[in-house]
């Protein structure tokens, strides 16, 4: 499925709500969506992604804004696990990088504990287990986006791409349904949905534009 920028979004993949009530964005009519995708071991999520999403939620929540978080997995699929982020909602406690990071900047209390709550709905992206099959057209779906002009490319280098893409694939256990559906680089990622359900952004890692765009969608009729 490859989603475009400025059109209708298409439902993201969750297999469990773990805090909050269950949702999606065709169920969001009328809000403004901020679906704030981390996971659980990524130091990154936890120091700057999910604080910034927190102060969203806190700034516009009674102005129409959903926010909403959703653990995917990668990467680490030993940690990224569903029952970590049960562990992260029930009782604050983190895993792994996260934990090692945050400790080292004396982020966290009791030894292993977030120092702030998340406020909004955490929800486990949807995980299947990768099948041993790789098809010439999975990889391909994989490569355009990323490289536009592949097929120009000489014969070599196309051979050397799909060769690396192959082992990439066979290396994931799982696949996510959210981050493979929206083609997300890794995490933290933001997508971001407006009232009448169009995809407005998607974007990745630390960019600091989610605050001015969520005013702009505000202002909008």
């Amino acid at each position: 499925m490859t989603v475009k920028i400025g059109e209708k979004a298409p439902n993201f993949g969750v297999s469990e709500w773990v805090q909050g009530a269950p949702t999606n964005f065709d169920q969001e009519k009328d809000h403004i969506v901020l679906l704030e995708v981390f996971q659980v071991n990524c130091p990154g999520c936890f120091m700057h992604a999910i604080p910034e999403a927190i102060n969203i939620y806190e700034k516009y929540k009674d102005e129409g804004v959903r926010v909403l978080g959703l653990a995917t997995a990668f990467e680490d699929f030993d940690k990224n696990t569903l029952e970590n982020l049960k562990m992260l909602a029930e009782t604050g406690e983190v895993i792994g990088e996260t934990k090692s990071a945050l400790s080292q900047y004396g982020q966290l209390q009791e030894g292993n504990k977030l120092s702030f709550k998340i406020p909004f709905p955490l929800g486990m992206d949807n995980l299947t287990k990768s099948s041993g099959e790789i098809s010439q057209e999975k990889i391909l779906e994989f490569i355009y986006p990323q490289i536009p002009n592949f097929d120009e490319q000489p014969e070599d280098y196309r051979n050397q791409i799909i060769q690396r893409v192959k082992d990439h694939m066979r290396s994931k256990e799982y696949s996510a349904e959210t981050f493979e559906n929206f083609s997300l680089q890794g995490t933290p990622s933001v997508i971001v949905v407006d009232r009448k359900g169009i995809l407005r952004d998607v974007s990745f890692g630390q960019t600091g534009h989610i605050d001015g765009m969520i005013q702009q969608i505000l202002s909008e009729d």
